[in-house]
């Protein structure tokens, strides 16, 4: 990737001063605005590699503008980071729940949020690795493309839902717990409620069984969390 662009979205006029000056200097092309309706106008017109979205905008909240970007079809695989002052587990959970990647309360360190957009940017662009498509019990994942599809039918999915999925996918049958899960689709380290996999579990199984997969191929495993269903004797 060359000089990432990375865009503010925060109407906190001396944070964003801040912050554009901070990633300017580590690399990155900074474009800040100060409302959520012009934040996703400049998103849909120069498909930043990565946002920074606060809740909290005069106008339209982050939550709508989250959630209208990930039903775009040029910007539903931009990596998002919310920001926020509110610490609630109900506002980190619906943050994950409108497709957010990842979720900052403030006050928070520039370093910490640093290695945060570093993170998403990493989960983003993948792995690259040529003809690597699994498939299994008729859901397939391409890699390379960044594509889901059950059957003959295309599957929208954040770049969590996607690391997620292909997480279980990988090895059907084997009960993954949250913190493993959390692991794999979020990143290691990441600071972020169990009850995140849990949402995420849920929009991919609305997801899967909307395209016209079945409802229980994401199983739950009491006491442990969650596994891709193993295939079904004939």
């Amino acid at each position: 990737m060359g000089q990432p662009r990375i865009l503010i979205v925060e109407d906190e006029r001396g944070l964003t001063q801040t912050l554009s000056w901070y990633f300017t200097r580590e690399g990155f092309e900074a474009v800040v605005v100060h409302d959520g309706a012009e934040g996703l106008r400049k998103a849909q017109a120069l498909l930043p590699d990565v946002i920074l979205l606060d809740v909290m905008l005069p106008g339209m909240s982050g939550l709508d503008v989250c959630r209208e970007l990930r039903g775009g079809e040029r910007t539903k695989d931009i990596p998002i980071i919310m920001l926020t002052a509110r610490s609630e587990e109900t506002d980190q959970v619906e943050g994950f729940a409108r497709g957010a990647d990842d979720y900052v309360t403030k006050p928070f360190s520039n370093k910490v949020l640093l290695q945060r957009v570093k993170a998403v940017l990493r989960r983003s662009e993948g792995p690259g690795e040529a003809a690597d498509v699994v498939e299994h019990e008729g859901v397939k994942i391409d890699r390379v493309r960044h594509r889901v599809t059950v059957g003959d039918e295309p599957v929208d999915l954040t770049p969590t839902e996607f690391k997620l999925l292909l997480c279980m996918l990988r090895q059907p049958g084997r009960a993954f717990n949250r913190h493993q899960l959390m692991d794999a689709a979020i990143g290691e380290g990441s600071i972020v409620l169990e009850r995140t996999i849990d949402v995420h579990v849920k929009t991919l199984r609305q997801k899967l069984t909307k395209a016209g997969g079945a409802a229980e191929l994401i199983e739950t495993v009491r006491g442990v969390g969650y596994r891709f269903r193993e295939a079904v004797a004939p």
